[in-house]
């Protein structure tokens, strides 16, 4: 019987999962919503549809796998919001779902260590709604779910070398600030894994072995590149929009034992340092 992953909200990591299951056999229906999207997914191999908006029945019956990259709103979870019912319904078929949260579900330690049995305490609006959803698809019964919560993401076309090159790369300093982060790859092999080897109600954060300072991301991206440190900003000085301000709400270290001890990854990139050379490798590469 051929596997059918059933990927809402199909973005950027989900598309990575993608390029390594398309290749086994998978069927991969993933949904968007604009249609020059739609496009460019269907020319990787992927079934895309345009949701909301088409009729998601003939799909649900098919699904053997299930994953939910789409983000929380002010009014709960979209999928759920949209699909509950169906869900609910296709659960007892489902041998895998997965949901992709974040490492904001567990607000500031102040540079601390977190682990996937820490408290859920988000100091952000948007880590607070991903709390909500988390236990919202936690609700369904029977259904084999997985969460994955991952640190910030860079990959191919999510690097820092655009703004440094550009010159508007800010070295934004803040005293004690540490962020955890994970390539895209790793997602995918990590996401791949659990599928391998399903744990149903298994929680796990997903990030590398090397919290860093932000400043230290941008002055190694300008090491690589050749070109001059960018210039340091203080953060309760620099010009920033809420939003980027908001991610320096919180500071803490990611254990990610848990993929390597249950899930056997050996991480792709386990520093920033080692993704950053693989970026431009491949950058180089494409010239």
């Amino acid at each position: 019987m051929t596997k059918t992953l059933l990927s809402f909200g199909h973005g950027y990591s989900a598309q990575a999962l993608a390029r390594l299951l398309l290749p086994q056999g998978w069927r991969v229906i993933g949904t968007t919503r604009k249609a020059e999207k739609a496009e460019a997914l269907r020319a990787e191999g992927v079934e895309a549809v345009i949701w909301p908006g088409s009729d998601l029945t003939p799909i649900f019956a098919e699904a053997t796998h299930l994953l939910v990259s789409a983000g929380p709103d002010a009014d709960g979870d979209p999928v759920l919001r949209a699909c509950e019912g169906q869900i609910r319904a296709l659960a007892p078929q489902l041998e895998w779902a997965g949901y992709l949260s974040t490492t904001g579900v567990y607000g500031d330690h102040q540079g601390g260590w977190v682990d996937e049995d820490t408290a859920l305490s988000p100091s952000t609006k948007r880590g607070q709604m991903r709390v909500e959803a988390e236990a919202a698809w936690q609700a369904i019964e029977g259904l084999p779910l997985h969460i994955f919560r991952l640190a910030g993401i860079y990959g191919p076309g999510r690097g820092p070398f655009s703004k440094v090159r550009a010159g508007t790369a800010r070295r934004i300093i803040k005293d004690n600030q540490v962020f955890s982060r994970t390539h895209v790859e790793d997602i995918a092999q990590i996401l791949a894994a659990s599928i391998t080897k399903p744990n149903p109600g298994g929680i796990y954060n997903v990030c590398d072995d090397d919290p860093a300072p932000p400043e230290d991301v941008i002055g190694y991206a300008a090491e690589l590149l050749g070109l001059p440190l960018p210039l340091s900003e203080r953060f309760e000085e620099a010009e920033m929009t809420p939003m980027a301000r908001s991610f320096y709400a919180e500071s803490k270290r990611v254990r990610n034992d848990r993929i390597k001890d249950e899930l056997g990854v050996q991480l792709l990139y386990p520093n920033y340092r080692v993704g950053l050379q693989a970026l431009l490798r491949a950058e180089r590469a494409d010239k």
